[in-house]
């Protein structure tokens, strides 16, 4: 079980012995469409423990370890610290920094029902990239961290333009680049491969009057033009991240 291995991490970090426990885990994170559902069972995991064992460990290092485990820390940040989270390990630290995007950035979530394991979406990347690539992807990662740090949600659509994964990963995921081409005329601020896939985010404007139905439909007609199943979810930026609420039995 992913979340009590996560559990025991946290104990051996804190040199403290894990005392017997029963896990009863319920999620709603759709596995395996590149949707953080790992990050999320180990950052419960960690914190979970934590608590368990007195909170031994700060906030910061629960994210310097999660960061360690994952092998990144863009996920677990995001899990932990709740908002819009940039971040870098280095040397098994993580340097990070949250913002709160504006409670009007919506994100509607297209989840094919097929699978793409993170294996396979990783192998049709090209090992070398040139360097006209490399400094668009520095630039537009700069923007997108300014344009949410800033409320600028009209940058969004420019921010989020990639050339370092999406077009290699297109032929992975059927639909996404008429997401990508044509989300934003419906009412989309921007669009991405959601992690290595298969889902597709969109984020839009909670107070464009129906922004949300025109680019539901829209991206329930991709589904459909491509022969795929799926469904549309309708998410919040949750701003409160990882809580812990004790429960007397």
């Amino acid at each position: 079980n992913f979340v009590y291995r996560a559990c025991e991490r946290l104990a051996h970090a804190a040199g403290l012995p894990l005392p017997p426990l029963r896990l009863t885990v319920t999620s709603d994170v759709p596995l395996a469409r590149g949707l953080g559902s790992s990050a999320s069972a180990l950052v419960a995991g960690i914190v979970a423990a934590n608590a368990l064992l007195g909170e031994p460990l700060t906030r910061a290092e629960l994210l310097d370890l999660a960061a360690r485990e994952e092998g990144h820390p863009d996920n677990v940040g995001a899990a932990l610290l709740g908002g819009a989270v940039i971040a870098t390990l280095d040397g098994g630290r993580v340097n990070a920094v949250r913002v709160s995007p504006p409670d009007a950035l919506g994100a509607l979530v297209l989840v094919p029902d097929f699978e793409l394991s993170t294996s396979r979406a990783r192998a049709a990347l090209p090992d070398r990239y040139d360097r006209a690539d490399t400094v668009h992807a520095l630039s537009h990662a700069a923007l997108l961290a300014a344009a949410l740090t800033g409320g600028r949600l009209d940058l969004l659509g420019a921010a989020m333009r990639d050339r370092l994964h999406q077009p290699y990963r297109a032929p992975l995921v059927p639909g996404l680049g008429d997401v990508l081409a044509d989300a934003a005329r419906h009412g989309a601020l921007g669009a991405a491969l959601s992690g290595a896939g298969p889902s597709v985010l969109c984020l839009y404007d909670r107070e464009r009057a129906g922004a949300r139905e025109d680019l539901t439909a829209f991206l329930e007609g991709v589904l459909a033009r491509h022969g795929q199943t799926g469904r549309v979810l309708d998410l919040r930026v949750d701003q409160a991240g990882t809580t812990v609420t004790r429960e007397d039995t």
